[in-house]
């Protein structure tokens, strides 16, 4: 018997390379009922996070997606020489009204199974910051045509924010990473994986 893939909503970041996979996988994510929302963003990888994803790009298609089933046959259908990675979200941690439009998103790994009650103040933490509307906590997968040297360790426990703001990008990024140390301080060890600065709104 083959083992039950549970299904769940996230996020979906491919290289956008200009070749005719990323354009095919454009145009299929704009038609597609799956998909509720699709940028164009640059992204930053972190220097440790960097080593286990050497052949990083600037430019993404980033997606929100409402079932990740589909978005696997997508990136087998459309695999690329550039890693895609697909973020699983298993527990929202919260969602709410904030000023401003998204436009920035940042993803973290927390570097120990944190248990439940770690969880709970690493959601605590971003409660307080007033900028962030949505919080998840989830998993990784990624999709290349050429394996990765190094497998890297913490996909199982990936934290993905939302945050609506006005300010430029530079200044969101700093805001990020105050709010990284913030949950650092309190002895959980939650790093930088990647920011996603979106560009422009496809769908």
């Amino acid at each position: 018997m083959s083992k039950l893939e549970l299904s769940y909503f996230g996020y979906v970041c491919a290289p956008y390379l200009h070749t005719h996979e990323s354009v095919e996988l454009k145009e299929s994510w704009m038609n597609s009922k799956n998909i509720e929302k699709l940028y164009f963003v640059t992204g930053t990888f972190s220097s440790e996070s960097k080593p286990y994803f050497s052949d990083s790009t600037n430019h993404y298609l980033l997606a929100k997606f409402k079932d990740s089933e589909i978005i696997s046959k997508d990136l087998t259908e459309h695999n690329q020489d550039k890693t895609s990675f697909v973020f699983n979200i298993k527990d929202d941690l919260f969602q709410r009204e904030v000023q401003g439009e998204t436009n920035f998103v940042s993803v973290y790994y927390l570097e120990y199974g944190e248990d439940a009650e770690d969880l709970e103040e690493v959601a605590n933490l971003l409660l307080k910051r007033d900028k962030i509307e949505k919080a998840g906590l989830g998993n990784m997968k990624t999709y290349c045509t050429t394996p990765s040297k190094f497998t890297f360790p913490y996909s199982e426990n990936v934290v993905v924010i939302e945050v609506a703001s006005e300010k430029s990008h530079q200044s969101v990024k700093k805001y990020c990473e105050q709010t990284r140390r913030d949950v650092n301080r309190k002895g959980l060890t939650m790093t930088n994986l990647m920011s996603l600065s979106l560009l422009d709104q496809l769908k």
